[in-house]
């Protein structure tokens, strides 16, 4: 039985605990490593249709509402492209029947924001992207987006992952992010006419083919309308182990830009007792409409903390990870950049 008494991020063995009770179910065996420190990997279906448009279901079932858009199928068994500049709609493996109290969010993985795909959950019925109600019981969707590059996916492959979480958690601090333009090379623009990139190839892509280098000028960049950058933030990040964090998208006050599509912090990310300090977040940034100057420490997002219901079993870093210690680091697609 799920507690409800105290409201909080679940954790890793909780997470297990609704799988095994039947709240989580899969199509295929879950996979080892699906469960994370205080999330779940969610994994693409069989099918991915091609869609004219983005849409919320809005009291109907999604695949009602995705009648009057579909423009055709892909099967997603034999591995597809996904262009750049296309909207589509992919079933998910999982699905859910979540007990009363207990509800969830939606997040892309960080290997899926650095190379600017746009991703967001969709339950039936459902009145907002990413936000599954508490009890829900369904299948669940993602739309897939990408911007600046073509993918290629296959079933099984992870864009997103879900935390799930008890009664309304209470937001514990907020930190504000700034952005590091101190270095010789403080970031890299995204190429718009680069190749496919294989989101299940890891180190197996060149980063000169997709990314140019960027060098600030007296400790500014000039972000253009359109174009995509991954920055890193000015001061390292720890989540304790007791908390989980989630750096806000936007935030109209700090500038014209959208910052960090993929937004959730696992509890011990650059923490001592991880052997990850010195961590510094990787920021995905996208301006809008006007060019838009940054300088050197600017705030450009900020972090909300979240408590866990418990202490997880396992921490961020603990079986490895691609970014632990991390720096300015592109994702894992890609060879060290040299």
């Amino acid at each position: 039985m799920i507690d409800t008494a105290s409201a909080g991020i679940l954790p890793c063995q909780s997470i297990e605990d609704l799988i095994a009770q039947g709240a989580i179910t899969s199509l295929t065996p879950f996979d080892d490593d699906q469960v994370q420190p205080a999330s779940l990997d969610l994994r693409l279906g069989e099918r991915v249709w091609r869609v004219r448009a983005s849409f919320l279901p809005r009291g109907r079932l999604v695949a009602e509402r995705m009648d009057d858009l579909i423009m055709h199928e892909l099967d997603l068994t034999k591995g597809t492209v996904l262009e750049k500049g296309c909207v589509y709609i992919a079933e998910v493996q999982e699905r859910l029947k979540l007990p009363t109290g207990v509800s969830a969010r939606g997040n892309p993985k960080s290997s899926t924001g650095r190379v600017d795909v746009f991703v967001r959950l969709l339950t039936d019925r459902g009145p907002a992207f990413d936000d599954v109600v508490e009890g829900y019981d369904g299948p669940l969707y993602v739309e897939i987006a990408p911007q600046t590059f073509s993918v290629l996916v296959r079933t099984g492959t992870r864009l997103n992952q879900l935390r799930l979480k008890i009664g309304q958690p209470p937001k514990l601090s907020t930190r504000s992010v700034g952005v590091d333009l101190s270095s010789d090379v403080a970031g890299f623009r995204g190429r718009r006419h680069a190749g496919v990139i294989d989101l299940d190839k890891e180190g197996g892509h060149d980063p000169h083919d997709f990314w140019e280098p960027l060098i600030p000028r007296n400790g500014q960049l000039l972000l253009d309308p359109g174009e995509f950058y991954i920055l890193a933030s000015k001061d390292d990040i720890e989540i304790p182990v007791m908390e989980a964090a989630e750096m806000t998208p936007i935030d109209p006050s700090v500038g014209e830009f959208r910052v960090h599509y993929a937004g959730f912090f696992d509890p011990g990310f650059g923490c001592a007792e991880t052997d990850s300090q010195g961590s510094k977040g990787v920021l995905e940034v996208r301006s809008h409409e006007t060019p838009f100057l940054l300088e050197d420490g600017q705030i450009v997002a900020r972090l909300v903390y979240e408590p866990l219901t418990a202490r997880p079993t396992r921490l961020y870093g603990e079986d490895g990870s691609h970014y632990l210690r991390q720096g300015l680091k592109l994702s894992k697609h890609f060879k060290p950049w040299l």
